[in-house]
């Protein structure tokens, strides 16, 4: 068994998990050392050391022992808050969304999930202009039969068009929400991670927008790490451009925001309408010409007095919806599997992981995917008096 270890999969878990080699390392009190030659297979760690690496990782004994049987490849992850994180958190959940691709893999084998529907559109990322990016945010509009009205539930409209929406208690705040590209043999998709937590609907709405605008402008071939800040930054505003013309169409949003286009209040009432924040709107706004450079900055600089820059009014912590992962475990539930057989196909597909990291990945009720024991197996029971 021991000739079997994969020290690929515990260099994984120990990505996964954030931690350096010598972290790990004085968490079992063992050198990086030798945590180094596990990984690259040139030493073979014995039974109790398995074990401890099993507890300091919370991975289960069996997953350092698996081969990678997944068929999934990757491009680029896109991180809003590259420059102001770091390259080991952006690692961890990389290697994070990694394993949800694969555990979509597996159920993507027994689950009709929506085809990816998105338009095809060849643009050159370095010549992209301010009005090709309002006429693509229009295109998927289209396709997606929104028009041009407020969309009312954003999440769902991803999912049936085949993007992958997961929300998670990311461990570094600055990473806002991130996507990544999954390629199984010649079916393409695109998982959307959300931090979530206390962010309201508009700044998850937002959110899922900026990472449409990734998906849909920029290749998913180039190394991000490689951009220069300068490169990095437009993309950013690239995929902002495109949040707020998908999110806002031009000519609707324009007609509404006319009416009273200097007056907070009346974007405050706006924001329950189109499901955007007031500074995106007034971003809208002054990028339309609806407003003057000095009109919008006098406007923030009130919403700053009012303290709205972090609290708007009518931000309230936004709960996601039930997600394509949890409709495909309750099918299989529907069609007589236990929980216990969702869990051994994952496992025997080489991905044997804690019921409670499986819950985690896929954005699952606490506790969804733990079964008791039949209550009928006990083996005594209660005298009954016959006499009364």
């Amino acid at each position: 068994m021991r000739s079997n270890f994969n020290g690929d999969r515990l260099r994984t878990a120990r990505t996964y998990r954030g931690m350096t080699l010598a972290e790990l390392g004085e968490s079992i009190d063992l050198s990086k050392q030798a945590i180094s030659l596990y990984e690259n297979n040139k030493g073979m760690p014995d039974f109790s050391t398995i074990i401890k690496l099993s507890n300091a990782l919370h991975f289960p004994t069996n997953y350092f022992f698996q081969q990678d049987k997944f068929d999934n490849s990757s491009g680029s992850t896109y991180f809003r808050s590259l420059t102001s994180t770091t390259k080991k958190s952006r690692s961890a959940e990389i290697t994070k969304v990694e394993f949800i691709g694969a555990l979509y893999e597996v159920l993507y084998h027994y689950i009709d999930f929506p085809s990816l529907n998105l338009p095809r559109i060849n643009i050159d990322t370095k010549d992209l202009e301010d009005q090709q990016i309002e006429k693509i945010a229009y295109e998927v509009r289209k396709l997606w039969g929104l028009r041009k009205c407020p969309i009312h539930d954003l999440q769902h409209v991803f999912e049936e068009n085949g993007l992958i929406v997961v929300g998670s208690e990311v461990s570094d705040r600055k990473i806002d929400a991130y996507s990544q590209k999954i390629i199984l043999g010649g079916y393409e998709t695109y998982i959307v991670v959300l931090s979530i937590g206390k962010k309201g609907k508009s700044r998850i709405n937002f959110d899922l927008a900026h990472e449409l605008g990734h998906i849909m402008l920029h290749p998913w071939t180039e190394d991000i790490e490689t951009l220069s800040t300068e490169e990095f930054k437009e993309r950013e505003r690239q995929a902002n451009k495109f949040a707020s013309s998908f999110l806002l169409p031009k000519d609707t949003f324009l007609l509404d925001c006319e009416k009273f286009p200097t007056e907070l209040e009346f974007y405050l009432k706006l924001k329950s309408k189109w499901g955007c924040s007031i500074q995106a709107m007034l971003f809208r706004a002054n990028d339309l010409g609806i407003i003057t450079n000095n009109q919008f900055q006098y406007l923030m600089r009130q919403v700053g007095q009012r303290g709205w820059r972090t609290n708007e009014p009518g931000d309230f912590p936004h709960i996601l919806n039930e997600n394509i992962f949890k409709m495909a475990i309750d099918l299989f539930i529907e069609n007589n599997y236990s929980k216990k057989d969702i869990l051994d196909i994952f496992a025997k597909t080489s991905i044997s992981l804690f019921s409670d990291e499986i819950e985690e990945l896929l954005n699952l009720p606490t506790g969804y995917l733990f079964e008791e024991e039949n209550k009928d197996s006990k083996v005594i029971r209660l005298k009954i008096n016959e006499n009364n």
